[in-house]
């Protein structure tokens, strides 16, 4: 007799032991049966034990399904960094399928694409650095240094992935793609079908499909010789999975690079203070277009000024569209009484409802619950509710009252739900068949705007003011994302609705954002990441009484551990989410061994971590 190690896929249980008359490989998928459950449900082979003092179970059917020696090794890190079990770790990737034969030949890919000086030089550097960030400003051409990249690895018969933020998948990217690689590629996210899932694993299997261009989950795809992982917009935060395992996709691709040796490229006009500090880099200043920006800066408090709408105004009369931006989606996003002064929050969160004007509803962004209008305020019963801070919805809205022989359309993520309606809301805007986009940061995401010589940001404060140590990079990433949609060919201008002119206007006009990152490390040093790491530590539970003991009595044990630093404690921003009440202890330290072991020790049923914050 056999006896195994295994763990159950997405299960935060332990491994356990099973015993089996075969001989299976480490990393083999199987089938366990449990107490109190009637399907078998499905695991993995981790490794070849000593028969244990304890009666084991059988394992149920093994299946010509497997994880490779990486992926265990891997998954093993996500576990242990991310704190995590290795059941949840390996369950985000596909295995392998032996039953399937690979197609040995060899295709040779031609992009015909000429690199300008810029681009050369850039190109030159990564073939002598292997790992490095492309620092490259809006219209630099990083797409071409891309597809030169992928085309030297598909032509040395190995595998490519380019990770790009989940909303920004764009058709432009997907198209050019395709046209240097054919069927060689495929799009990889969400949204995509599951029967396309299947086609895609199928042409991954077999070798048919070389490169995938995806969200952070392509990341984990089988692919056998893996050579190159380029990360698009790695600035973006969308990176960082808000789920267990709580992985940055970004940062994993920078681990997974240097322990395997693998190519690496991180791309962006703004890039992270993370790689900026971690890696080297080459700056790309020069646009592939000759284009000219001119910035204004509004200090209205009305979120459509004459200023703004002026503007917007002789843009469109000259036959040019207009994008506008703001942070936030649907008509307003709180609801406050004018008589008692409260809002109108979701019953099950702590949040503000969301005002939807054409659903007639209150929705909650965070749970999904939904209510009708109502009359009159729920907490007093009398006062009349006042919409504050404007969502896109609502600015839809006024945009058409103000431009009613123009076409305006939203582009956020009520409006923008399928694939399908991504490509024809971008295929209608690059047609000039929409004058207006009014959308939240989905706007940012590289998109090819060339008849756009106008962007309008609003709401900009709201980033800047958020409680985070990270809001000045994320608030001035997102305004320059914004300016670089517009004027991609020849003059834009940028109008900037803010009371904070001097620090924006001293980033985008006087300076630039190489020197902010600079001013921000030092800013940083012996306080924040990347010098330190810190994690968020969440308790959550329907007794809030519970949950708050929970909190006192791990803020007593951390407290008295002098390897860490308690930075602070207390109820979360969003003190009630999905019915339970939230609190959490945000910790740092310099050392990392030290960090992960206290992490490692918290073993409340109430806990979540969050390794690597983004608070």
């Amino acid at each position: 007799m056999n006896y195994y190690e295994v763990a159950i896929l997405k299960s935060p249980q332990e491994n356990l032991t099973y015993q089996s008359l075969d001989e299976i490989e480490n990393g083999t998928k199987v089938f366990i049966s449990l107490r109190n459950r009637k399907n078998l449900i499905e695991a993995v082979v981790v490794k070849k034990v000593e028969e244990p003092t304890f009666k084991c179970s059988d394992i149920g059917e093994i299946t010509s399904f497997f994880y490779s020696t990486e992926m265990l090794e891997i998954a093993t890190f996500i576990s242990q960094y991310y704190v995590c079990s290795f059941g949840e770790a390996i369950s985000l990737y596909i295995p392998f399928n032996k039953e399937i034969k690979i197609n040995e030949e060899q295709q040779l890919f031609d992009s015909k694409i000429v690199l300008s000086k810029e681009q050369e030089k850039a190109f030159e550097f990564y073939l002598q650095k292997k790992q490095f960030l492309l620092f490259a400003n809006t219209g630099s051409g990083k797409t071409e240094i891309y597809i030169k990249a992928i085309e030297k690895v598909l032509n040395a018969n190995a595998n490519a992935i380019l990770l790009m933020p989940e909303i920004s998948l764009t058709p432009q990217m997907e198209n050019r793609l395709e046209k240097v690689f054919g069927n060689s590629v495929a799009i990889w996210h969400s949204k995509v079908t599951k029967k396309r899932k299947e086609q895609i694993l199928e042409g991954i299997y077999t070798g048919n499909i070389k490169v995938v261009a995806g969200a952070r989950s392509a990341l984990f795809l089988p692919f056998k010789n893996l050579k190159l992982i380029v990360v698009d917009e790695e600035h973006d935060e969308s990176y960082k999975s808000d789920s267990k395992p709580r992985y940055n996709a970004k940062d994993l691709s920078i681990y997974i690079a240097k322990k395997y040796n693998l190519n690496l490229i991180l791309g962006s006009a703004t890039a992270s203070i993370g790689s900026f500090h971690k890696l080297p880099f080459i700056r790309l200043k020069k646009t592939y277009f000759d284009t000219s920006k001119r910035v204004y800066f509004d200090n209205s408090s009305q979120e459509l000024s004459v200023a703004i709408i002026d503007k917007i105004s002789t843009t469109l009369s000259r036959g040019n569209q207009v994008i506008v931006f703001l942070p936030t989606r649907a008509n307003f996003k709180y609801q406050i009484c004018t008589s008692c002064g409260k809002s109108v929050e979701c019953p099950y969160c702590s949040v503000s409802m969301s005002l939807h004007k054409n659903d007639l509803a209150l929705k909650c962004h965070y749970c999904g619950y939904t209510q009708k209008i109502p009359d009159s305020c729920p907490s007093c019963g009398n006062g009349i509710i006042h919409n504050l801070r404007v969502g896109t919805a609502e600015v839809e809205e006024r945009l058409k009252e103000f431009f009613p022989q123009k076409i305006v359309k939203r582009f956020d993520r009520d409006e923008i739900k399928t694939d399908n309606k991504l490509k024809s809301v971008l295929n209608e805007f690059n047609s000039n068949k929409i004058d207006i986009l009014v959308g939240t940061q989905m706007l940012s995401k590289g998109h090819d705007y060339h008849n756009v010589k106008l962007a309008v940001v609003l709401g900009i404060d709201s980033v800047l003011n958020m409680n985070s140590y990270k809001s000045r990079e994320r608030a001035l990433s997102l305004l320059i994302q914004i300016a670089g949609r517009s004027g991609r060919k020849g003059e834009g201008e940028v109008i900037v609705q803010t009371q904070n002119e001097e620090f924006f206007d001293y980033y985008i006009n006087s300076s630039d954002y190489e020197e902010f990152l600079k001013s921000e490390l030092e800013f940083r040093e012996g306080l924040y990441p990347p010098y330190l790491k810190m994690a968020k530590i969440i308790f959550a539970h329907a007794n809030g009484l519970k949950v708050k003991d929970e909190l006192d009595r791990y803020v007593k044990l951390l407290k008295q551990n002098g390897n860490i630093e308690v930075v602070g404690f207390g109820q979360s921003p969003i003190f009630k989410l999905a019915n339970k009440y939230r609190y959490e202890i945000i910790i740092r330290s310099s050392n990392i061994k030290e960090l992960l072991k206290v992490l490692h020790s918290i073993k409340s049923t109430m806990v979540t971590i969050d390794m690597d914050t983004n608070f």
